[in-house]
């Protein structure tokens, strides 16, 4: 009979990457806590219900076979996956005075793909191998100490916690901006954390949920990529059974001063022109703009896409090889995508 090693780990950060490593660290029979600063698992992972119960994506969708480590672990929890749909006409608009432009995606031999059930089911599929006294939510770590062979985190409702490692699972400008460390963190790493781009930061993500899928019946693929309107991108939503319908896509940037009332307006105008008249009458309508509290504590030192994810010096252990990166920005490969995810995941369990 197996039992636990008696190492004390915390993980700050519960979306795909803490909690990929938690799972990862549990097969080699280590005990590991999760600190989630907000109200639920996922991070950048967001499946909502619309009205009709349709899995509609805020967050993180699609992944494909160029992502083998995310790929072995949906086949390892047992999820299944199916390709996006793509068949019939899609749009592509350039400017609002000229006709959109009509194109067909081929079927492709290497096609994205959705999660059954909605990417949530890989979060909440991991938390599942992870006892529920050991994942702690609405805990917000404030300050990281460092004692004679511990570290001993503070959260910002006083709580204490010890441990012999810590990794930091969450976009490194939050770890620069909001964690006092104890002695202070090399001044090479305090000057990277700022720097390195948050994934999806700024990004506003769309759901329309419909009872019939109409356009598929018109022969439209549900694509639409635009630079003319308020949605940039829009894709089909319907999910594996073919029996919840809907669209999922992003919104212009330049949108977050708008009400979500005023997007939902103008998103709906611009989509009449091209699907018809049919979807000004969504079941439901949600959107997310991608910069609270959780993802983002103020402007970035940012001039480049994927800056400085992958840092060399985010692959280092630091105070005393107790305190560890990880998370999607970390990752050598894949930056900002899940599969980057997994792989800081993977290279910070190896270390144990």
């Amino acid at each position: 009979m197996n039992t636990k090693k008696t190492e004390n780990i915390i993980i700050i950060g519960g979306g795909l990457s803490g909690l990929t490593l938690a799972y990862l660290l549990s097969k080699k029979n280590y005990s590991a806590i999760v600190l989630e600063a907000s109200s639920r698992l996922g991070g950048r992972i967001q499946t909502v219900k619309g009205n009709l119960e349709t899995p509609m994506e805020l967050g993180a969708t699609w992944f494909s076979d160029m992502h083998p480590n995310l790929l072995s672990l949906i086949k390892e929890l047992g999820l299944q996956k199916y390709p996006q749909f793509s068949k019939g006409k899609s749009f592509f608009q350039t400017k609002s005075f000229e006709p959109p432009q009509e194109f067909f995606v081929s079927e492709s031999e290497s096609p994205s793909y959705r999660l059954v059930g909605g990417t949530q089911q890989l979060i909440d599929t991991l938390a599942q191998h992870i006892p529920k006294e050991n994942i702690k939510l609405n805990t917000r770590v404030a300050a990281i100490k460092e004692l004679e062979s511990e570290l001993l985190i503070e959260t910002s409702q006083g709580e204490k916690l010890k441990a012999s490692k810590v990794i930091l699972c969450l976009p490194p400008q939050l770890t620069s901006s909001q964690i006092n460390f104890l002695p202070a963190l090399p001044e090479s790493i305090a000057t990277i954390l700022p720097t390195v781009q948050t994934w999806m930061l700024g990004s506003i993500k769309f759901v329309l949920e419909y009872k019939n899928p109409f356009w598929r019946e018109k022969g439209y693929s549900g694509m639409l990529y635009s630079h003319a309107g308020i949605v940039t991108e829009m894709y089909d939503h319907t999910n594996f059974q073919e029996n919840k319908f809907g669209f999922t896509g992003f919104l212009n940037g330049s949108a977050s001063s708008y009400s979500q009332e005023v997007r939902k307006e103008f998103a709906l105008r611009q989509l009449a022109e091209l699907f018809g008249k049919e979807i000004l009458n969504p079941i439901s309508y949600t959107d997310k703009i991608w910069t609270d509290e959780f993802i983002s504590s103020g402007n970035q030192l940012v001039q480049r896409p994927h800056q400085n994810n992958g840092h060399i010096l985010l692959q280092e252990s630091y105070m005393n090889n107790k305190l560890f990166f990880s998370g999607t920005e970390t990752a050598t490969q894949f930056g900002g995508y899940m599969e980057g995810a997994v792989i800081s995941a993977i290279n910070v369990a190896e270390k144990f």
